[in-house]
């Protein structure tokens, strides 16, 4: 019975809101973009905006590959010569993510493993962007596994007769009938993300959503959503063109970034420990505004710590 009450509660969740401009000295961005290494979906909504300019297409086009590799012994991370050639010389912390996956019936095979003594073998993914030399040696250092190369997809749309929340940059609480809070544009993009209809007509069972109020109705909005095993770096990138968006005049109010990891990753940022649970949801969100202001919103669930 415990158990059973356990899994009718509500999974616990952590969200984080802030506030701050790009031009401050003690601004967090850079930070806790660098410090969020696990990520698996980056995306953007632009209102008002029915095509991206050259610029934000050549970065979403240009994220880089990733690579698997297949059936690696877990002590080949550990050798003197996979740390000579890549830790130390190669590539850096920063530079290169590796990720183990692993399902219940691996985690059995580790215990099972143990017992024996056999080896373990495991597939991993590496984010990394090498250069020509530097794929060589991977290439080389790996061949006797499988090692495959693979690329982001990304998925572009245009959202038409978009309901949207009206916000003021100073105001993270938002406005009574002026202006919306926070919270409720972080609930609204994960229903623009899901594609959710959002007009709470009485005989939609699958949504009863809708639009916060105060809201206006754009004609278009961009939409780009990138998924794969995506660096920091360049997700750093991203953000600061998208900062620049507002340079020229814009129709835009806002634009937003928002950023998943992966939910069995084993951190979410820096050392914290990231726990699956009821979810995995690992996720932070920038909204920018056209005077340089910026909203953070740091997102986790289940047995996480509090987002840095």
């Amino acid at each position: 019975m415990a158990t059973l009450r356990r899994l009718q509660e509500t999974p616990r969740h952590l969200l984080v809101c802030e506030k701050s401009n790009f031009g401050h000295n003690k601004s967090r961005h850079k930070h806790l973009v660098e410090t969020h290494y696990h990520n698996y979906r980056v995306s953007f909504l632009i209102p008002e905006c029915g095509m991206l300019s050259k610029e934000l297409k050549s970065l979403v086009m240009e994220i880089g590959p990733y690579y698997s590799v297949k059936s690696l012994p877990l002590h080949e991370l550990i050798t003197r010569e996979f740390i000579q050639t890549f830790v130390k010389k190669v590539i850096s912390i920063d530079l290169m993510d590796l990720s183990l996956n692993l399902d219940s019936k691996k985690y059995e095979r580790i215990s099972w493993s143990f017992k024996e003594k056999k080896p373990l073998k495991f597939d991993f993914l590496l984010a990394w962007h090498p250069t020509g030399a530097e794929e060589s040696t991977m290439r080389s250092y790996f061949s006797k596994y499988q090692i495959q190369e693979h690329q982001p997809k990304v998925a572009l749309s245009t959202v038409r007769e978009l309901q949207c929340p009206v916000l003021q940059s100073s105001s993270l609480a938002g406005e009574p009938e002026e202006a919306c809070s926070a919270l409720e544009l972080f609930d609204w993009l994960g229903a623009v993300f899901c594609n959710a209809d959002m007009n709470n007509q009485p005989y939609n069972f699958i949504s009863t959503y809708c639009c916060p109020q105060p809201n206006t109705v754009i004609a278009q909005a961009c939409l780009c959503t990138i998924t794969g095993f995506i660096l920091p770096e360049k997700i750093q990138v991203l953000l600061e063109q998208l900062r620049h968006y507002f340079d020229e005049p814009k129709l835009a109010p806002w634009v937003t970034l928002s950023v998943q990891g992966f939910a069995d990753s084993p951190v979410s940022w820096r050392e914290n420990e990231h726990g699956f649970q009821k979810g995995g949801e690992h996720l932070y969100n920038f909204v920018v505004f056209r005077n340089q202001d910026y909203w953070l919103q740091m997102a986790v669930g289940a047995n996480d710590d509090c987002p840095p």
